[in-house]
């Protein structure tokens, strides 16, 4: 894929103007207080996965409307603490898997929670174990447009208040400090991690990687790549519902999350990723903590990838960021480029 987007030059100051709603953030009060009703409902069942020097943990908790959501919980084999915690979130499609797909979090010493992603987990990986039983009127293939005319019945709405509980429920685990809980994912997830940094308190840092869920609607203007491309098939057969659409997008958008957050972050962005195109990164990137003081934020650029961004490059920059940042009040905020 060649360069489609604005130069990097141009990219770096893009701070687009926002539709953001009027009533955006008692919308999410409000869904978070409904949610909070509900008793976290927090199992942890101990798995023998065939791990000597891991710990496995089975987790389920109450996420939007009290619905059980699993994960997989991984620490350091007889450490008990307290330690740092990252909350994750999977891509587009995924599941959960099995927990000895991801480790290295546990390996680095950190408490590691995977949230499984409702109604998803079919597309690619090892699957998921979490239904949906919410329903959706009129929808286009994928997740995209499940409860397009009204925000509050939106997929996503259900799935960012299982990412904002998920943080819930790995402060209540025993050995876990709550007060260095960092969240993190790639794509979906990334964009997950933006809006959980700007609905839960006290995170100790962010690391949203390529992520998705961002300018929705120069996301749709200049790619035609999945998952976006579902609202524009959605709007090629519903002609008269653009201004609907978009409206209900703008409750779920990960900039406006972004404005709202106030930990350091870690973003990647990769230069020819037509799924989550560089603008919309930046988007984010650039508004990020625009409400209050700006913490400590970095991105690493990764001019000659799409998608598939850094890879084990980007965990690598990952981990040493956050023990730096664990370490000391000042992280490294350069920006690379390769």
């Amino acid at each position: 894929m060649a360069l489609f987007d604005l130069p990097l030059p141009e990219l770096e100051r893009y701070l687009p103007e926002l539709d953001e709603p009027a009533d955006f953030d008692e919308f999410w009060a409000a869904t978070l207080r409904e949610t909070r009703t509900h008793d976290l409902g927090l199992t942890l069942t101990p798995v023998d996965a065939g791990l000597s020097v891991v710990d496995v943990v089975d987790v389920t908790f109450a996420g939007f409307a009290g619905h059980p959501i699993k994960a997989w919980l991984t620490r350091p084999a007889g450490v008990h603490g307290p330690l740092p915690a990252v909350v994750e979130y999977v891509g587009y499609g995924g599941g959960r898997g099995f927990a000895h797909e991801h480790l290295a979090w546990a390996a680095a010493g950190y408490v590691h929670l995977l949230m499984d992603a409702r109604g998803q987990g079919s597309t690619w990986g090892t699957g998921g174990h979490t239904p949906d039983p919410a329903g959706s009127g009129p929808a286009a293939p994928g997740v995209m447009t499940r409860g397009i005319h009204d925000p509050g019945e939106h997929y996503y709405r259900r799935l960012i208040t299982d990412a904002v509980r998920a943080v819930d429920a790995v402060r209540a685990v025993p050995g876990v400090d709550p007060a260095r809980v960092a969240v993190a994912g790639i794509s979906q997830g990334g964009g997950l991690a933006l809006a959980v940094a700007g609905l839960a308190d006290d995170l100790v840092a962010v690391m949203p990687d390529v992520p998705f869920l961002c300018h929705y609607r120069r996301a749709v203007a200049i790619s035609d790549g999945m998952p976006h491309n579902e609202l524009t098939q959605y709007l090629a057969v519903h002609r008269d519902e653009e201004d609907v659409v978009f409206r209900t997008m703008s409750y779920l958008d990960g900039v406006h999350f972004a404005r709202r957050a106030s930990a350091p972050a870690l973003f990647s962005v990769a230069l020819r990723d037509e799924t989550c195109p560089p603008s919309t990164v930046y988007a984010a990137y650039n508004h990020y903590a625009a409400l209050g003081d700006r913490p400590a934020t970095a991105i690493e650029v990764y001019a000659h990838n799409g998608h598939e961004g850094g890879q084990g490059y980007q965990l690598d920059r990952q981990l040493r960021w956050l023990r730096d940042l664990l370490g000391s009040s000042s992280p490294d905020t350069s920006r690379s480029t390769r």
